[in-house]
């Protein structure tokens, strides 16, 4: 057994543990709990949190302004765009055909239960993220697991140990997964495609990459900021604007698409042919995994990038979580579940794959029954800039992870390394760097769930003194960082 074969089968031992039921029940519980305990938040003030997220691009130029070149904070409109360049990738186009070709129709009805209990456990993250960041020696808002495990869990009785070691390791293993989920296995998803489509060498790809990456990501969060503002809206809208052409030619084909949908979630009938509680489990087994490697709610991934955001209000910051998640595996993620089984590439009776394609080749074959040839070229440019976006997003997760654990003087380091780590990602087969990706996604999730879990109170409580005074109007004193409480402890402890 070579290096690479022994690596492959450690890392799938691993990885069979870490997304085994444990971890639905981790991940699907911390969602249950915090929407029971918030009220159904997310249902019950969708109009609100509908009006003050995307709704207040429109009425309010605090969300989009840029704050000053003295700031180191960003909006929260580029907060979210930052966020979404990491959360919509190929999870949103090769994800979601995996979950299709691996666990049926149904397997998408068990992305939409993910997101819709995720959306509150990513509205938690970023709620606590803005509670308790920090500030940098430069100034710069830092936030993530790292502080609620140190600064939140960390503050309880016994536990300060405990709290230290799990944000360590939720930084090392963020790190370690944005050279997999966020660099080489985006990169080299780019590479193939744009070779395959239009002849393009690898290598090429590469440079190009590389080049263009270390423009930005040296360059630090307000640039990295600055570029996914312009170029997230823009690939997304292309991308709903093409797909719901398809889906409206073949609009006589939704009643029986979102028919299978639900049968095959529930195993009415067996998916694939297989035993029909097999196909129960392996439609909720990929409905989960690759609805977490979308919109990553429960990894504690974006919520350092909320955290940058110049806005106060830890709650506010929270809505815009539930808008990410929303945005990302709602919309995105069902209108790529719905070209793929509305162009006849699945039988909708039985789940049965008709088509041979797999991964981004299918969402390609998909676009080309309605589009010809120019489909397959659209697909691979929205790849490209999803992929590319996804990029750029995680270099900023890795290097707040990296600033944790060995101080903000040596992040160039980790962004120089990062942008090297491209040219691999371009010219080499990284199916391992696939598999690895998996693996350190639920390795993450582990530390910052238990995080989300023991500070669960907290989220309560900031959500209900905002409740009373933004909704109901009370005139009590509001809840907004434990910022100060922390320098004071930091100082004691000196």
């Amino acid at each position: 057994m070579g290096f690479l074969d022994f690596i492959e089968h450690i890392n799938n031992s691993v990885n069979a543990f870490v997304w085994g039921v444990p971890m639905l029940i981790l991940l699907i519980g911390t969602g249950i709990m915090m929407t029971a305990r918030t009220g159904f938040f997310q249902l019950t003030h969708f109009r609100h949190w509908v009006s003050n997220t995307i709704g207040a691009i429109f009425k309010d130029k605090n969300v989009t302004a840029h704050t000053g070149q003295e700031d180191k904070s960003i909006s929260q409109f580029q907060s979210l765009c930052t966020a979404l360049a990491a959360t919509v990738g190929t999870g949103n186009i090769a994800g979601v055909s995996a979950a299709i070709v691996s666990g049926g129709p149904g397997a998408v009805f068990w992305m939409w239960i993910v997101a819709f209990f995720g959306m509150m456990t990513n509205y938690s993250e970023n709620v606590l993220g803005i509670y308790y960041r920090q500030k940098n020696e430069r100034g710069e808002w830092c936030g993530g697991a790292m502080y609620y495990l140190r600064h939140g869990l960390g503050s309880r009785k016994g536990m300060q140990k405990v709290g230290n070691v799990l944000a360590w390791l939720f930084a090392l293993f963020c790190v370690i997964a944005s050279f997999g989920i966020g660099n080489m296995s985006q990169v080299n998803t780019i590479a193939a495609n744009m070779n395959k489509t239009f002849g393009l060498s690898t290598f090429l790809i590469g440079v190009l990459l590389v080049v263009l990456s270390a423009f930005v990501i040296i360059g630090g969060l307000k640039r990295i900021a600055s570029v996914t503002e312009l170029l997230v809206p823009f690939m997304a809208i292309a991308y709903i604007l093409f797909s719901f052409v398809i889906i409206f030619k073949n609009i006589n084909m939704m009643p029986a698409v979102l028919a299978s949908i639900f049968k095959g979630a529930f195993a009415m009938r067996s998916v694939g042919g297989g035993i029909v509680g097999y196909g129960v489990m392996t439609a909720l087994t990929w409905g989960m995994k690759r609805g977490v490697f979308s919109n990553e709610a429960g990894l504690g991934s974006s919520v350092m990038v909320h955290s940058a955001s110049n806005v106060k209000e830890p709650v506010a910051q929270g809505m815009w979580g539930i808008f990410e998640v929303f945005a990302d595996t709602i919309i995105i993620c069902s209108i790529t579940a719905f070209v793929i089984l509305s162009t006849g590439l699945v039988d909708l009776e039985t789940g049965v794959m008709i088509s041979n394609s797999t991964s981004t080749a299918l969402v390609s074959e998909a676009f080309s029954v309605v589009f010809g040839r120019a489909g397959a070229g659209f697909v691979a440019i929205a790849i490209f800039l999803f992929a590319y976006s996804t990029t750029l997003g995680w270099s900023e997760y890795g290097s707040r992870a990296f600033e944790y654990l060995f101080g903000t003087k040596r992040v160039i380091i980790f962004r120089i390394i990062f942008v090297c780590f491209i040219m691999v990602g371009a010219t080499m087969n990284l199916q391992l760097a696939w598999d690895l990706s998996d693996t350190f996604n639920g390795m993450m999730a582990i530390p910052n769930l238990i995080g989300v879990i023991s500070c669960s109170g907290t989220v309560i409580a900031i959500t209900k003194n905002y409740v009373d005074r933004k909704i109901r109007h009370k005139d009590i004193r509001p809840i907004y960082s434990n910022w100060e409480d922390i320098q004071k402890m930091q100082e004691e402890s000196d």
